[in-house]
């Protein structure tokens, strides 16, 4: 009853900015971590669009990735219990680490994420966040996230009935 459709899910997530990145700890703990994020179409013909993040390659949930190439990712919106909604994304995670998918990688991050949300986002970084970018891309991997199974869930559905 609560279930988002595939068109509500996919409006979800380009609304959104932030995802939550779950993998698994060294010590088999969950390791949970923010991730600004971009979709894009998939080159192998997969259904999509898929979310893409970038993040150090020397940190922990690069090491964990590497040692287990799961993933759950959870977007949530909302405050009032009536409100709530969310994705749920279980993938398998591809882990990019040439300079030219990177650093463009991080320039779609950046561009998405410059401005309040509604309003159009610029046509390219200016001089200095490009430099950013070219001095952050070679300490940086991009993460491509396969989704195998998913779960939402949005109570605005209820009409305020539990």
């Amino acid at each position: 009853m609560i279930r988002m459709s595939d068109a509500e899910v996919a409006e979800f997530l380009a609304s959104e900015r932030v995802v939550t990145c779950a993998t698994a700890g060294p010590r088999g703990w969950p390791h949970l971590m923010p991730l600004w994020y971009v979709l894009r179409v998939p080159g192998d013909g997969g259904p999509g669009p898929r979310m893409w993040a970038w993040t150090y390659a020397a940190s922990q949930k690069v090491r964990n990735l590497e040692r287990d190439p799961r993933a759950t990712l959870l977007l949530d919106a909302g405050e009032a219990y009536a409100e709530l909604r969310g994705v749920m994304l279980e993938c398998e995670v591809q882990i990019h680490r040439e300079l030219e998918t990177v650093a463009r990688l991080g320039e779609e991050i950046m561009v998405r994420n410059a401005v309040p949300r509604g309003s159009s986002p610029p046509a390219g970084l200016p001089g200095e966040g490009r430099a950013m970018i070219e001095a952050q891309a070679p300490k940086r991997v991009g993460l491509e996230f396969v989704e195998r199974r998913r779960a939402s869930f949005d109570h605005r559905k209820l009409g305020g009935t539990y």
